[in-house]
């Protein structure tokens, strides 16, 4: 492949992946009901408010659920999917189909800043378990609703929590999932964030 086209489709996918961070992430702060005044919480919000604000007027949300941010992570796919296909192949590709490829991958990506806050939270739980740093907080609030109704069946035991244990594997499970749902609707690799 031209190293030209490699470029161009490295920088829309780099630019595109940190962008769909900061949008996973806005909605999952506002399920969670994470802290908003958070130093992380506010580069979030302040990246992705020129965007999700005018989109906010359009979509409303719904039962406490940000749908305008599902709606921009979405956007945020089918754009990155139609400039790789341009850029890579010169030509667009469905749409509809880019959309779907999108929701998996969104989904895909989501499973993995999940993945990475447990990990953290493991990490952190034997190096520094009682650090008040901006970040820890944030990741033991986003974390909290996964974790509390497992430790609700399964309670901490002798200072060790086996939540972390189980909703690593059910987030396993979930890409597994994922990976054949994708593999079933044929997903070409390299075209989406997540795939």
């Amino acid at each position: 492949m031209n190293p030209f086209i490699e470029i161009g489709i490295y920088v829309v996918h780099t630019l595109g992946s940190v962008f769909l961070l900061f949008v996973i992430l806005r909605f999952l702060l506002q399920l969670a009901r994470a802290d908003f005044y958070n130093p992380f919480s506010q580069t979030v919000v302040k990246v992705t408010n020129p965007v999700l604000l005018p989109l906010r007027k359009i979509i409303p949300g719904f039962f406490g659920i940000d749908l305008a941010s599902l709606v921009l992570a979405l956007l945020v796919q089918l754009v990155i999917g139609e400039l790789s296909a341009v850029i890579g192949h010169h030509q667009l590709v469905n749409p509809g189909y880019v959309l779907i490829m999108g929701a998996l991958g969104t989904l895909k990506m989501t499973t993995y800043i999940v993945y990475v806050c447990l990990l953290v939270l493991v990490v952190t739980s034997f190096i520094a378990p009682y650090s008040t740093h901006p970040a820890l907080v944030l990741v033991r609030q986003l974390m909290e609703p996964l974790l509390r109704p497992v430790q609700k069946v399964i309670p901490p035991m002798g200072g060790l929590d086996f939540s972390v244990l189980f909703v690593f594997m059910g987030v396993t499970i979930i890409q597994k999932l994922l990976d054949a749902t994708a593999y079933s609707v044929g997903v070409i690799p390299g075209l989406i964030i997540g795939y």
